[in-house]
């Protein structure tokens, strides 16, 4: 998934963010700073990070009042632009202490007005990247992927996705309606592994199917009936590597359940073909990132 800031879900996530921070209106920058004011706004990294989210940033910049308190210009169809945004870099890049990642020019009360907003989604969404990046290197070499989760911050998931992929793991499903995950309490529901699999066969042509297994009985049933993708749940990577050896290629694993970085490679080793981690999204610490503003000279 590329990161792409026209996306209907993206556009409301920013409309939002504006809407709720500025309200009816800045106050302190409107009664500070001089409505004919100019200024250049940069974006400093101050660690070590993997960057997304900064083609956000037009948008953002594009989309506050100037002037003025106001309603916000519409998100992604604003008029010329107020702002000028120069990325420096794209999300994916890799980046130390003391890089710029953009800069912009404008009225100084639009670049303080967005400020806070244009931070609050680089940081968390450079963060999402960052730890996304540490889980993709620790199992490079062995063949294994990284899958992100749904486990996303409501209203978010489209951008902490996008921000997933630049630092370099593979997505998951989207949502519920983009693949078939079947689950231990689907199992329960349907009547056991047999009756879940056997009701998914009415799944729309090329649909993904996967299905969590739990005990060795469980696994001899979803092969006997064709599963192609197995999901196993909570195990060692001593564990891992039993089962797996005695899958022995009859199916795609995925392995899941408290995988930290610390045993990411372990499990990887294990022969798996995938690993789920839902820590990628929940909880990615945000970043360290300066703005820093300097009033142009009129």
């Amino acid at each position: 998934m590329t990161f792409d800031a026209s996306h209907p879900e993206v556009l409301d996530a920013v409309r939002r963010a504006l809407a709720e921070d500025i309200g009816a209106g800045d106050i302190t920058t409107e009664l500070c700073v001089p409505a004919d004011a100019s200024a250049q706004g940069r974006f400093i990294a101050r660690e070590p990070m993997t960057v997304a989210g900064v083609e956000l940033l037009p948008v953002i910049f594009d989309s506050v009042p100037v002037g003025q308190a106001g309603s916000l210009r519409r998100v992604g169809n604003p008029p010329p632009a107020a702002c000028e945004v120069h990325l420096c870099h794209k999300s994916g890049a890799r980046l130390q202490a003391g890089d710029e990642i953009a800069r912009v020019h404008g009225p100084a009360r639009a670049l303080l007005t967005a400020e806070r907003t244009a931070l609050n989604f680089l940081q968390r969404l450079s963060g999402v990247a960052t730890l996304a990046s540490a889980y993709a290197r620790a199992v490079e070499g062995t063949g294994c992927r990284v899958l992100d989760t749904r486990k996303t911050t409501p209203g978010l998931r489209q951008l902490e996705k996008m921000a997933a992929a630049a630092g370099g793991v593979t997505n998951h499903r989207t949502g519920l309606f983009d693949a078939v995950l079947i689950k231990n309490n689907h199992i329960e529901a349907a009547g056991g592994v047999r009756a879940a699999l056997e009701r998914v066969r009415e799944a729309p042509a090329g649909m993904k199917v996967e299905i969590e297994v739990r005990t060795r009985a469980e696994l001899d049933e979803a092969l006997a009936c064709g599963a192609q993708h197995l999901l196993l749940d909570n195990l060692t990577p001593a564990e891992a590597r039993e089962w797996i050896g005695y899958i022995a290629g009859r199916a795609t694993v995925e392995l899941s359940g408290g995988i930290t970085l610390a045993t990411a490679r372990a499990y990887a080793e294990a022969g798996a073909d995938f690993l789920s981690s839902g820590a990628i999204t929940h909880s990615a610490p945000a970043v360290d990132i300066n703005f820093r503003l300097e009033l142009q000279q009129r």
